[in-house]
C-alpha cells in the first residue's frame, strides 16, 4: 500500500523533485464529466480496448471481523485508524537480526496471500469477493490485514482496476474480460508489516494492456537490481523513469515507496521519478519499491471516497511492489 506525497481536496498533485503542480478543486459532477470527456480522448489517443472506471461500485459497509486473538497494530486497537507507531526519527531504521526475521515472516505471508488472491482474479468475480476471501485467508494465518482501519480505510486489501492508479476500495463491480487489476496486500504478523502488490490480467487483455503490465514489472525489477549499500535512494527513481519513458509510458509520481517494519509507513520515502533527494542505502534497511506506470497522463484525481486515485485522462495504470532488505552484499527481496 503506497504512501501519498501530497493530496489536496480531490486532485492528486504531480510532483517534480520538490515542486508540485497547481491544484484544481473539482466536485463530483465535474469529475464525472471530466472522465467521460477523457474516455472519448482515450479513444483518440488509442490507449486500447478496456472499460474506463468512471466511478467506483457500491462498497459493502459491513466491517470485516478480526478475532480477538489476532495481534493488531496500534491504529487498529485505538479505534481511530490513526497510526501511532512510527520510527524514532526521519532517518531510515537499521533493523536487528531479530527484526529482519520478523520481516521475512510477514513478507512471506504477504506473498502467499497475493498468490492466493491471484487464483480469485477471474471474469465475473467482484473485488468485494476477493477482499472477503483474502481477509479470511490472512486471519486464518494468525495475521492482521494492515489496510483495514488504517486512516479509516474500510477494507483489507486494495483493488485497482484499469484507470485506477491505486488505493481502489473493493466493491460490487464484477471483473470483466480485458480488465487489468492491481491487488495490493499488506499483512501485520507478530508485530511486523509485509507489503506486496501485483497487476493481474483478467481474461483476454489487449496487447497495449499487456505491454503496460510487462513494462511496469520491468521498471520494478530494474530498480531492485541496483539496490545495495552505499547506493543513493534517488537512483531508484532515475531507473524507473528511464525504463518507463523508453517504452512510451509515464511514472505517476504522486505516490511513493516507503520504509516499513513495525510501522506501516516510515523513512525513507522512495520516489519513482528522477529526483535529487539525498540519502544512501545501508545494510539492515527495509523499504518498498512500488512504481505506478501510466499509458498517458502522469496526473491523477482522488475521488470522493478520499482513497481511489484515477488517471486524469482515463488511461490505464499498472503497479508492482516488493518489500526489500538491503544486505551487506546487495539486496534481498523479502516478498519474492
Amino acid at each position: 500500500m503506497r504512501k501519498p506525497i501530497m493530496i489536496f481536496n480531490q486532485v492528486c498533485t504531480t510532483a517534480l523533485s520538490y515542486r508540485f503542480s497547481p491544484l484544481v478543486t473539482q466536485n463530483l459532477l465535474q469529475i464525472k464529466r471530466s472522465i467521460r470527456m477523457n474516455s472519448w480522448f482515450k479513444k483518440r489517443l488509442d490507449f486500447g480496448n478496456y472499460q474506463v472506471i468512471e466511478m467506483p461500485g457500491q462498497v459493502l459497509q459491513e466491517p470485516r471481523h478480526v478475532p480477538s486473538k489476532i495481534i493488531k497494530p496500534l491504529y487498529a486497537q485505538n479505534g481511530k485508524g490513526i497510526p501511532v507507531t512510527v520510527p524514532e526519527s526521519t532517518k531510515p531504521e537499521i533493523k536487528s537480526n531479530i527484526q529482519i526475521e520478523g520481516m521475512r515472516a510477514s513478507c512471506r505471508l504477504a506473498r502467499d496471500a497475493l498468490i492466493y488472491a491471484k487464483k480469485l482474479v477471474t471474469v465475473g468475480t467482484t473485488t468485494e469477493e476477493i477482499d472477503k476471501n483474502v481477509h479470511e485467508y490472512i486471519i486464518s494465518q494468525g495475521a492482521y490485514p494492515s489496510p483495514l482501519c488504517y486512516k479509516s480505510f474500510p477494507k483489507s486489501i486494495c483493488t485497482s482496476v484499469n484507470n485506477v492508479v491505486c488505493h481502489g476500495i473493493p466493491d460490487n463491480r464484477a471483473l470483466v474480460n480485458g480488465d487489468i487489476i492491481n491487488v495490493d496486500i499488506t499483512v501485520y504478523l507478530n508485530g511486523f508489516h509485509g507489503d506486496v502488490s501485483e497487476t493481474f490480467l483478467v481474461g483476454d487483455v489487449d496487447e497495449k494492456g499487456k505491454e503496460l503490465v510487462a513494462v511496469t514489472k520491468k521498471c520494478l525489477d530494474e530498480a531492485i537490481a541496483i539496490c545495495k549499500p552505499g547506493r543513493p535512494f534517488n537512483h531508484i527513481g532515475a531507473v524507473v523513469e528511464a525504463c518507463a519513458r523508453k517504452h512510451g509510458f509515464r511514472v505517476v509520481p504522486a505516490f511513493t515507496g516507503h520504509g516499513i517494519g513495525s510501522y506501516f509507513h516510515g523513512a525513507p520515502d522512495i520516489y519513482h521519478f528522477k529526483n535529487t533527494v539525498p540519502g544512501l542505502m545501508e545494510a539492515g534497511q527495509t523499504f518498498t519499491i512500488e512504481p505506478a506506470i501510466s499509458q498517458g497522463s502522469s496526473q491523477c484525481i482522488i475521488l470522493e471516497d478520499k482513497w481511489t486515485a484515477i488517471t486524469s485522462d482515463g488511461s490505464r495504470a499498472a503497479q508492482f511492489e516488493h518489500t526489500v532488505l538491503i544486505t551487506e552484499s546487495g539486496v534481498e527481496v523479502l516478498t519474492s
